[in-house]
């Protein structure tokens, strides 16, 4: 029995699908106008294990993605610059050409963290006739109007519209924030363009004939189109950042449920914020990080994922490299204890079911991945085989995706002996515990190009007897 937290019902709640056996699942994809920074994917990491679970329980899975490729605005009030056109001037080129060289960018980080390609990924741009057949039905139906030669939706016939929040309207006021211009066409501040043809963007580059003159659909109705188009009517999960509930998720309640006349989407996933220490990380203030920034400083992709597999999606997750090279330090111990297992022999099947059931009731309680890699770690203590203890963790590995049995068979090739080694070792006592703090303030230190600190605590070390060793694989040491 799996148990998810629903946003839209706050509360925890037992998972039904609408079709017994099967599971369908939307996940708003990127605005492909530059990199995604790590942020972003550590929600495409928290979903792919989502639907790597349901895989793995028996579900038969459909995941549908977006790539918003035109109409997503800078502002919450579809005010503001247009991402895509001012990627496209950034770098002195199309729309489409920024639009394919970031969509293959973000697949390949993707590549490199282990995350699934949906079953189907759909640029936005080319479902425009989808766009306007469901607008013409939202003007039929009375939930748009035309103002001002734009499509609205609006919002004062529903009956209810801030789903997720209780939201105080007097602060969500258009023109309250500085910057922030009021849409004189709207009847109703919290209406919504579903369609453009006055846009304030000359330079606007993609445009389409529509019934209501040459234009260019709004951000929020591409995603309930797509949704609809290859998931039909009734939706059992979708995913998202908690950044994009208000107002994009609840926009697409409002003109999907409009359209359809009955209720669209069961369950709402919602990943929190990776921040800095600075607060919520973002493209535009402080260090853009990226996977490829990680790799330039010396960092293993599948670090960042353990790294926010030790954490439950709805916390908040704090970035920091000192925060990262904790987690390079416990995930090549945890490679270096699965290479000392030796291959071959019997499977437990009782002892793997016991194993296999601790892993499962983390996973089913909320996707708690902190407890399920807590499970991997008991595996390793476990009394039973070590092939028991293999076939487990490539199990578990089916959905966490860390690459345990990889990594561990690449160390055993490298270093033959040293994970033997390691794992015959004595218990850590206190020095052992201080060696290892400042190995890791070590690698920090080198990493911001502080040598000299590094070189004061190589000789600190030597001074006490420890020698240390750099290989491919981290920093080694040896006690005198």
């Amino acid at each position: 029995m799996i148990q998810l937290y629903n946003s839209l019902s706050r509360t925890k709640e037992e998972f039904v699908p609408n079709e017994p056996g099967k599971m369908k699942m939307y996940t708003c994809g990127p605005t492909v106008y530059h990199f995604a920074h790590i942020g972003n994917l550590r929600s495409y990491i928290m979903e792919d294990v989502l639907e790597k679970y349901f895989r793995y329980v028996g579900y038969d899975v459909t995941r549908v993605m977006n790539i918003t490729d035109v109409g997503h605005l800078t502002g919450d009030n579809d005010e503001g610059e247009d991402k895509m056109v001012k990627g496209a001037v950034r770098e002195n080129k199309t729309v489409m050409e920024i639009a394919k060289f970031y969509t293959d960018a973000f697949f390949a980080d993707c590549k490199k963290l282990n995350i699934k390609t949906p079953d189907v990924v759909k640029p936005a741009t080319e479902c425009i006739d989808d766009f306007i057949r469901v607008i013409e039905g939202l003007l039929e139906k009375g939930y748009a109007y035309i103002a001002g030669g734009n499509v609205y939706f609006d919002t004062s016939k529903l009956k209810e519209y801030y789903v997720f929040n209780n939201f105080n309207e007097d602060d969500l006021e258009v023109g309250v924030r500085e910057g922030v211009e009021a849409d004189l066409n709207k009847k109703n501040k919290n209406d919504f363009v579903l369609w453009f043809t006055k846009s304030k963007f000359e330079d606007q580059a993609l445009k389409w004939n529509s019934p209501w003159g040459v234009g260019y659909p709004g951000w929020h109705i591409e995603c309930s189109c797509i949704s609809m188009r290859y998931l039909g009517e009734q939706l059992d999960i979708h995913c998202g950042g908690i950044d994009n509930a208000f107002p994009h998720h609840t926009n697409e309640i409002a003109q999907s449920e409009a359209y359809l006349g009955h209720k669209w989407c069961n369950y709402w996933f919602h990943v929190h914020h990776l921040n800095t220490t600075g607060g919520k990380m973002s493209k535009s203030k402080g260090e853009f990080l990226t996977v490829s920034l990680l790799e330039s400083k010396g960092y293993d992709p599948m670090v960042y994922r353990f790294f926010c597999l030790q954490s439950h999606y709805r916390k908040n997750l704090v970035f920091s490299y000192e925060n990262l090279d904790n987690a390079t330090v416990a995930y090549r111990k945890l490679i270096q204890k699965i290479a000392a297992l030796k291959d071959g022999g019997d499977v437990d099947a009782k002892a793997l079911a016991a194993l296999k059931a601790r892993f499962t009731d983390a996973l089913d309680n909320d996707l708690n991945t902190s407890l399920a890699v807590t499970a991997v770690y008991d595996v390793l203590k476990a009394k039973c085989s070590d092939a028991t203890k293999l076939a487990a963790l490539a199990d578990f590995d089916c959905v966490l995706s860390i690459n345990l049995l990889e990594a561990a068979a690449k160390l055993r090739e490298e270093t033959p002996t040293a994970a033997t080694e390691t794992a015959a070792a004595a218990p850590k006592d206190a020095f052992d515990l201080e060696i290892e703090e400042l190995i890791a303030k070590r690698a920090a230190a080198k990493k911001e190009k502080n040598y000299a600190e590094a070189d004061r605590i190589r000789a600190y070390l030597a001074e006490r007897g420890v020698t240390l060793k750099d290989t491919s694989q981290g920093t080694t040491y040896e006690r005198a």
